[in-house]
Parts: C-alpha cells; sequence; structure tokens
C-alpha cells in the first residue's frame, strides 16, 4: 500500500490520476475525431472520486477536450455537496479546448489547470481538423490566468511533449507552433516572466509545496540553473535553443558546461546505447546555431520529419506556411484564372 506524501521531497507520492477511470479518458491525437466518452462515464468516475476526497487524496484527470471536462465537473461538483474539494489541490491536465463556463466551474471548487505544450507539436492538424479560429485559444491560457485559476506548465511527463522546457517557453511567448504556424494573436500569447512563473512559481500548488519551491529565496529549495543565453533579452526565435549551462539541485551541481564545466564532480555518463545520435550531435536542439538560432529553425525540421499523406503539391509538407499564406482567394478571376 501507499500513502500520500509518502517519500521525500526529492521524490514522493503526491495523489491519484491521471486515468482515474478508463471511461473517463479522451485521446488527444488531433488527426482524429474528438471521441465521445460513454455513458457509464460518470457513474464510475464518481465512485473513485467519492474514495479520493474521503480520504483527502488529491487528483489530476487526464482531459483534452471541453466535452469532457464539463461531463467531469459535473461529477465533482456532486461530490463537493457531500465532501468538500476545497483544499485539496485536484486538477485537470491538458485541457486545450475547455470553455470560459468550464473555467469558471474549476474556480468555484478550488481546482486547478496543469497545461502543456502539446499545440507546439499538434498545432498544424489541429487547425487542419478544427480551423485556425478554433485554434487561437487552445488552450485559452491567457484566460484562465486572468479569471485567476491555478495553472502550470509542463510536459506530462514527456507523453504530450518533449522534456526541454525552451520548447514550452517560446510556444507561449511567440504562439507559435515548432514548424512555425501562427498559432495565436499576440493577445493571446504570454509576456517572458509570466511564462517562466507558469514552470517555476506557479507549480508548487499542484504538488503541494507552496513556500518550498519555484523561487530563489531563503527557505525554499535551492534548485536553480544559469542559462547559455539571457532568456529575457535574446531574440524570441532564439528561446528554444536555451540550454541550461549550470543545473542545481538541493544545493548541488549535477550539470555543468562551458564557463562552469570545472564544477561538474559528475559527469553524466556517454548516452546509451552507443550508436545513440545524442553521442555524435548532444542532446536535445545541440545541433541548433549557437548565435542566431533562427537560422536553424525547427520549423526546417518539422516540415522534412511530418509523415502525413496530405501533402500540397506547392508547399510540400510546409503545413504552417501554406495555412498562414494570405491567398487572394477572394478574387475569383484573379486567384482561379477565369
Amino acid at each position: 500500500s501507499v500513502k500520500y506524501k509518502q517519500g521525500n521531497d526529492y521524490f514522493r507520492h503526491n495523489g491519484a490520476g491521471e486515468m482515474l477511470v478508463f471511461s473517463a479518458a479522451d485521446f488527444e491525437d488531433f488527426r482524429q475525431p474528438r471521441p465521445e466518452m460513454a455513458p457509464e462515464m460518470e457513474g464510475e468516475l464518481e465512485e473513485v472520486v467519492r474514495v479520493l476526497a474521503e480520504n483527502r487524496w488529491p487528483w489530476r484527470l487526464h482531459a483534452t477536450y471541453d466535452e469532457t471536462i464539463s461531463r467531469a465537473l459535473d461529477v465533482f461538483e456532486k461530490v463537493d455537496k457531500d465532501i468538500p474539494l476545497d483544499g485539496l489541490n485536484w486538477f485537470f491536465d491538458h485541457a486545450e479546448t475547455i470553455s470560459d463556463r468550464s473555467i469558471d466551474r474549476i474556480a468555484a471548487l478550488g481546482g486547478g489547470i496543469a497545461t502543456q505544450h502539446r499545440m507546439a507539436y499538434q498545432g498544424e492538424y489541429f487547425v487542419e481538423r478544427y480551423g485556425h479560429g478554433v485554434a487561437e485559444a487552445t488552450p485559452p491560457i491567457r484566460r484562465m490566468l486572468d479569471k485567476g485559476v491555478n495553472v502550470s506548465a509542463g510536459t506530462d511527463a514527456t507523453r504530450v511533449a518533449s522534456y526541454n522546457p525552451w520548447v514550452s517557453l517560446s510556444w507561449m511567448v511567440t504562439g507559435k507552433t515548432i514548424g512555425g504556424l501562427q498559432l495565436y494573436p499576440r493577445a493571446n500569447c504570454l509576456d517572458r516572466e509570466t511564462a517562466l512563473r507558469m514552470w517555476t512559481e506557479k507549480v508548487q500548488w499542484f504538488s503541494n509545496d507552496e513556500g518550498k519551491k519555484g523561487r530563489i529565496e531563503t527557505g525554499q529549495f535551492a534548485d536553480l540553473i544559469v542559462p547559455n543565453k539571457d532568456y529575457f533579452a535574446c531574440a524570441e526565435d532564439e528561446i528554444s535553443f536555451l540550454t541550461s549551462e549550470l543545473t542545481m539541485v538541493g544545493g548541488k551541481v549535477v550539470y555543468a558546461a562551458g564557463d562552469f564545466a570545472s564544477h561538474d564532480e559528475n559527469p553524466v555518463p556517454p548516452a546509451m546505447p552507443d550508436w545513440s545520435p545524442v553521442r555524435s550531435f548532444g542532446g536535445y536542439a545541440a545541433w541548433g546555431e549557437p548565435d542566431g538560432a533562427g537560422k536553424n529553425s525547427l520549423r526546417r525540421t518539422a516540415i522534412t520529419s511530418c509523415g502525413c499523406t496530405s501533402n500540397c503539391g506547392l508547399h510540400g509538407h510546409d503545413h504552417a506556411g501554406a495555412w498562414t499564406s494570405k491567398l487572394p482567394i477572394a478574387d475569383l478571376k484573379g486567384f482561379f484564372g477565369a
């Protein structure tokens, strides 16, 4: 058996989820139609949530679409009438298409939303299926923050996105996919400080570590990094290429490179297996231009790695370029040669 908070500050049990019951799990492949949850979802989910609430265990629930979120909230509100959920720090994972109404309901129950940068990788697929207008606030992080809901950023343990936080920060700040598609208008993008707080200060609520981590100040964990460039001053197209030159966890140096290399007392062993590309080319984005990362944009990599069967005769697999082109299609004579 496992007890809530069993373990230590480095690794411990933090509640239940994200797959509380299979009937409430909506898969998130935007190349496929939205799945409809089974009619038994509410009954099965209520049984589990009641046990968790009675034992004061926080939980996280996978939910991509608002159709799933709203049904889950019906269950949470029902349980809350008998067992108050306030103070449990429960939350939804993902919430790409969440509605304003559902955000308000989460806030009323004292819950939160953990977002990830799925759209940085699947944005083109989403636009292809649902349209660019729908994608402009998917997920609506700006509105979540404005409504005062607890919101964080992360990777979903790399199931949704890469472990590289800089790709997430770039996506939140620029509103672009790694393929270069401009998903969001500037009004829906975040400033660099807010985006960084999503990865640091705002995470503490989700792990029930308020006041213990997320800030560089006396009394909090001595976890920090020194990036190779100034995150607040570098060009936007360089954010995704940033990397750490010094990483400390619990006050100890766990990684060091560049000017700090001499401080690394326990260098990371070579990547396994011995034929791993990381041995030849380095880790994530190590192939990027050290100066002026935009010269070696991730967009070209996305284009060449696309495996879809709907390439364009003109643009090939450069879907971002095709979907953001301002074509004069309203001019029937000029565009179609009539």
